[in-house]
């Protein structure tokens, strides 16, 4: 019976390994990893200052480099245990988690803009789930998409974007990573990884002591969603290009705001935010977005670079943020009257008869004729 288990057990194990194989292959591959094609010698990358030089004409290889195409081709295919059902019900609940440790911004015009930016955005993409856009209240400039299409978008983001081009370059990479279900397969991998070190775990060893050693491997998988693979962050790149240029939008505006990261973080080190701790604006990512809108986007002739309607819910984002901070300001002089300052002194009553060293008193001055009373 033990051979028979031992058995059972090791095929499994060979299982799980060559799903792990197919899995670690499966970005490697260059005919789908658009980021591994190398672009024609004419696609260099241009100066930082000067857009990117772009064709009448382009001949795209594959329905993931044809714009035209998007919203039918097999973008987020690939190795996932997770249903677009199960990915939405997850999503909902991380979501959950977040609104219960976030402060939402709740201006109606300030949200129903950003709203609608994101949904142009989804409209033309890949996506197969629905989107639910909100606003963060933080100055950390920051944008992250859920699994299943819950995306949240810092109001230090909208505040650093000098244009809605800009803010839409971001949205779109964000909303890429949903599109490509980065953070359902990066979870596949770890429940595959997982399950392939149970038979190990049960037959070494250390037997069923080291299923302890699966559990806690739980811990690490919510990391999963949010933080990605330098082939995952190209991915993002190349598909939100490609979305904000569907929608209109230049696609330029998203390598600027780069760049002008890059020089922040250059002029004061530390200054790059939080969110691109794990997959920085590197002179890389810069050069390859700019070889990708030379090779696949053609030239338009006209672009939305921004809008009044941006600047106008900008200032209006900031004056919200301004007295929002004014309020929460500790220490800030206050005028209270006698009767509230009386009310919070410990042992203070309420009687106005009661005498109060601070308080002025008039006294009637005593008459000179008058002798005082032995």
């Amino acid at each position: 019976m033990r051979h028979l288990l031992q058995h059972s057990f090791k095929s499994f194990l060979a299982c799980a390994l060559l799903a792990v194989s197919a899995l670690a292959a499966f970005p490697q591959d260059p005919s789908t990893d658009p980021a591994k094609q190398q672009p024609p010698p004419q696609t260099q990358s241009q100066s930082g200052s000067q857009p990117v030089q772009q064709q009448d004409t382009v001949n795209p290889k594959n329905s993931k480099e044809d714009v035209e195409a998007i919203g039918n081709r097999k973008v987020g295919n690939g190795v996932n245990l997770y249903s677009l059902e199960r990915e939405i019900g997850l999503g909902k609940q991380l979501a959950q988690e977040v609104e219960r440790s976030s402060k939402l911004i709740d201006d109606p015009i300030v949200t129903e803009y950003v709203n609608r930016v994101g949904q142009n955005l989804v409209r033309n993409s890949d996506a197969r789930v629905p989107f639910t856009i909100k606003v963060i209240d933080s100055d950390e400039v920051n944008a992250f998409a859920l699994p299943g299409g819950f995306f949240y978008v810092n109001s230090g983001l909208i505040l650093r974007a000098q244009e809605e081009s800009e803010l839409a370059g971001v949205m779109a990479h964000e909303i890429s990573h949903v599109c490509a279900r980065h953070g359902t397969k990066n979870a596949t991998k770890g429940e595959l990884m997982q399950l392939a070190t149970i038979p190990l775990m049960i037959l070494g060893p250390a037997g069923w002591a080291g299923y302890g050693l699966y559990e806690g491997l739980n811990l690490a998988i919510p990391v999963t969603f949010l933080k990605f693979s330098r082939d995952a962050e190209r991915e993002a790149d190349f598909l939100g290009l490609q979305y904000m240029y569907k929608t209109g939008y230049d696609p330029n505006s998203y390598v600027a705001f780069f760049e002008r990261l890059q020089a922040d973080e250059k002029r004061r080190p530390g200054t790059i935010p939080k969110v691109f701790s794990t997959h920085p604006p590197t002179p890389e990512r810069i050069e390859n977005s700019q070889k990708e809108i030379a090779r696949i986007l053609p030239a338009k002739q006209e672009y939305i670079v921004t809008t009044s309607e941006f600047d106008q819910v900008k200032a209006r984002l900031r004056g919200i943020m301004f007295s929002r901070k004014a309020i929460d300001q500790p220490g800030k002089p206050t005028l209270r009257s006698k009767t509230e300052q009386s009310k919070k002194q410990p042992g203070s009553t309420n009687d106005p008869n009661s005498t109060d060293d601070d308080r002025p008193t008039l006294k009637r001055r005593p008459d000179p004729g008058t002798q005082p009373q032995p």
